[in-house]
């Protein structure tokens, strides 16, 4: 172990040959019991008078004394001492809450047991040792500073040794790390007891959020040979609009009044993409777009989907309890929302037998209904919603299917994350009905690459295609005159219907 003395104001103290010897000090090491520096072990830290909000930990400010600066290790040591001595004293089965009571208390405990192990660590240190120990009893350990990191989308625990993080689009690895496969399934439970989930080797599987909405999976053995492993997809504090996402270049301008136009003319769409790709961000937005004054459904797996409307009902699947009993599936959630007088129904996504129920509703009344699912390209989503309809047990043919589909769904959004880490909107596609025993499909606007820079960034425009959706007719029944420029035409001295000679709505 190497340490580094640090006396006051943050200049070097005086080296132990220089230092004045204690009375009854014997030679030797003068880190140890037998010969101790003065005050060097018997500094306490000086706890705050008042506790801030539950939104940051109290400040323990450092002496002026000379102090001891500890490798990370050291700290983590001291850190696990410490954290043990508190939960024996309040009890293994004790349930913490974060709020100002419960600091002040877990100041107070942390006062006494620095004392007891007679630890003389700089402000910072101990700030941060104090910190550590809070994320531990009241947090989600080793995650908090994760967490707390806007510039964090991902986080991907992959057993106690290994935590990787994506950040703008791409994956790496940090040193932080879990003391133990035990360390590991504490913070899962921390996370699912409040959701009334559970995991264990009889179910190791389990998806849960955080309270920020933020999305949980986490898998243990035996499935999982590496330990315990989270995978966590973080959700931005405040719901991205869609200004923002033409600010990042995953839609232009035009793309987003034209999602605009189909949401409000109450059209059916699905958003497919790939993992990762920012489908649940774009149902997001594209929500916002739903009037103030219409009934909104939202059925989910785990709830994320922040709608800003008044009158939304969430409804969440349940997992089967111990006996087996009791688990209530997406399906059953969209059965029970046709009887719930929904005038939108937004469903998070559509994974199995569910999608046949989903198609039935829009083909009964139900317009204006939104979904996502996983697919690569607008036609292998025609193909994995015949697939899954074909998971609800229906022996349906395939034709029948399809007739299903072409009248239910009017519009696909597509969506992919490009190599380089960005995500785009690559396509929007209209579902223009049957030909044949064929779904016709017509791009409105495409993603065209041009190649990548020296970065490896990928370079191309979202363009529109030239062609005009055969509903346009419904979206000028409620008010919206698209101009030609919008789908790659113009004419000279037109106005849309905003005034706008430059075709473009200000908001």
């Amino acid at each position: 172990m190497l340490l580094k003395r640090v006396g006051a104001g943050g200049q070097p103290a005086p080296s132990p040959a220089e230092a004045p010897a204690a009375p009854g000090a014997s030679s030797g090491n003068p880190y140890s019991q037998a010969a101790p520096m003065p005050n060097t072990y018997n500094q306490s830290p000086v706890m705050p008078t008042a506790v801030p909000g539950p939104n940051s930990s109290p400040i323990i400010p450092g002496q002026g004394l000379p102090s001891v600066l500890v490798d990370k290790n050291k700290l983590r040591d001291f850190r696990n001492q410490i954290v043990q001595r508190i939960q024996s004293s309040i009890g293994p089965n004790t349930v913490l809450t974060r709020d100002d009571k419960t600091i002040r208390e877990l100041a107070s405990k942390f006062k006494t047991f620095y004392d007891q192990l007679q630890l003389s660590l700089p402000a910072d240190q101990q700030r941060m040792l104090f910190d550590e120990i809070l994320a531990e009893m009241v947090g989600f350990g080793p995650l908090e500073p994760l967490l707390s990191d806007e510039s964090i989308t991902e986080i991907m625990v992959n057993g106690p040794n290994q935590i990787y993080i994506e950040q703008k689009g791409k994956l790496k690895e940090i040193d932080t790390t879990f003391e133990n496969d035990d360390h590991v399934m504490r913070v899962i439970n921390r996370i699912i007891a409040p959701l009334g989930r559970r995991v264990d080797r009889k179910w190791p599987m389990v998806d849960a959020r955080l309270p920020d909405g933020s999305r949980v999976n986490a898998i243990i053995p035996p499935c999982s040979l590496k330990g315990p492993t989270i995978t966590i997809r973080k959700f931005n504090k405040k719901p991205l609009t869609w200004q923002d996402l033409v600010r990042f270049g995953t839609v232009t301008e035009d793309m987003m009044m034209f999602l605009e136009a189909c949401i409000r003319a109450k059209l059916n769409m699905v958003v497919a993409g790939g993992t990762g790709s920012g489908k649940t961000t774009l149902l997001n937005v594209l929500s916002s777009f739903i009037p103030d004054d219409e009934r909104i459904i939202t059925i989910e797996d785990a709830a994320e989907l922040q709608l800003v409307q008044r009158h939304v009902i969430s409804l969440e699947s349940k997992p089967a309890d111990v006996d087996g009993s009791g688990r209530v599936e997406i399906r059953d959630l969209v059965k029970n929302s046709l009887r719930m007088r929904p005038e939108r129904i937004v469903v998070g996504e559509c994974r199995g037998g569910e999608t046949l129920d989903m198609l039935q509703a829009m083909n009964t009344g139900h317009d204006g209904s939104l979904t996502t699912l996983h697919a690569n390209t607008p036609r292998d989503t025609l193909s994995r919603l015949e697939t899954m309809c074909l998971m609800s047990g229906m022996d349906l043919p395939i034709r029948v299917l399809r007739e299903q589909v072409s009248s239910a769904i009017n519009l696909i959004v597509q969506q992919a994350r490009l190599r380089d880490g960005t995500r785009k909107v690559i396509n929007i596609t209209e579902v223009q009905g049957m030909e044949e025993n064929n779904i016709v499909l017509q791009d409105v606007f495409t993603w065209v690459e041009e190649g990548q820079d020296e970065n490896g960034k990928v370079l191309g425009a979202l363009k529109p295609t030239g062609l005009r959706p055969k509903f346009e007719d419904k979206l000028k029944l409620i008010g919206y005159k698209l101009p030609p420029s919008m789908f790659g035409g113009s004419i000279p001295g037109m106005k849309d219907i905003y005034g706008n000679n430059n075709n473009r709505r200000i908001r």
